[in-house]
């Protein structure tokens, strides 16, 4: 029986090298000039989006705390820019875990992430991109917790006249679960039948 050689164990640590390098040089904070932009145009700063920073997979209720499963929570987020054909293309990574509680255990946990490029003014907050993810995270046996990496390339929007505006951007990330319940309802609904064809009349014939 032919059986392929497993990864090795350098290419995997090139892999994991190469994502830590990624958060390590890319912070949500620092200020990062876009690639062939004017040097006064930067990279719009990463945030984890409040009030959706924290994933919870269980019943709701008085017992609630007893009957968890899963917790999931944000670890880092960071961002890379470039100017490509006069538009802003963004690469967000976003790390975290998801933690077993009382009611959980090993398994593979579906965990819905919302990516959003929105600009804030004293006016208002305007929705500029918007990027639905779900990742599949799995649990293994006896474990308490489990890790997730997601890095979404090639986020992009035209680069705003003037470019100072860019300083009203601010790229969120979070958790999005009713993203994910409305996308499963639909999927639930029963397609409609196509409609049959009516068949043509046969024509008198002619002697």
């Amino acid at each position: 029986m032919d059986v392929s050689p497993a990864p090795s164990a350098t290419a995997a640590d090139k892999s994991s090298s190469w994502i830590s390098n990624f958060f390590a040089g890319s912070s949500a904070k620092s200020p990062q000039t876009v690639a062939g932009a004017q040097p006064d145009v930067n990279c719009p700063a990463v945030e984890i989006r409040r009030g959706a920073s924290t994933l919870t997979i269980g019943p709701s209720g008085d017992k609630a705390a007893m009957s968890l499963k899963y917790q999931g929570t944000f670890a880092r987020a960071a961002r890379e820019c470039a100017l490509v054909g006069g538009n802003m293309v963004m690469k967000i990574g976003v790390q975290g875990r998801v933690i077993v509680g009382p009611a959980g255990g090993p398994g593979q946990i579906d965990v819905p992430l919302r990516i959003a490029v929105v600009q804030e003014t004293p006016g208002g907050s305007r929705s500029i991109v918007t990027k639905f993810i779900r990742i599949a995270v799995t649990v293994g046996p006896n474990e308490g917790y489990a890790l997730f990496t997601h890095i979404e390339e090639g986020l992009s929007f035209p680069l705003p006249t003037p470019t100072a505006l860019l300083d009203d951007y601010t790229a969120y990330v979070g958790f999005d679960p009713l993203a994910a319940e409305a996308q499963d309802k639909d999927k639930e609904k029963p397609k409609p039948k196509p409609k049959s064809k009516s068949k043509p009349k046969p024509t008198a014939g002619t002697d």
